[in-house]
């Protein structure tokens, strides 16, 4: 006669908590890479064209005057 199989196995409930957090941490990484891709593109093209001469590279953005 065999055993009965344990209801409950240490150890393997940890497997979907270790790769919920591994993706969680890789979506994050991702959009925080893409946050920074966007920054410094930015930042590179004020910067080009800041070097080519031009004095009005920066937009100014004014809200618009309210009417009474």
């Amino acid at each position: 006669m065999t055993p009965p199989p344990p209801a409950h196995r240490p150890g393997r409930g940890d497997s979907r908590r270790g790769a919920l957090l591994g993706l969680i941490v890789a979506v994050a990484l991702i959009v925080l890479g893409l946050i920074l891709v966007h920054v410094l593109g930015a930042a590179g093209r004020l910067q080009d064209c800041v070097m080519s001469g031009r004095t009005n590279c920066a937009p100014i953005e004014s809200a618009p005057a309210e009417r009474p």
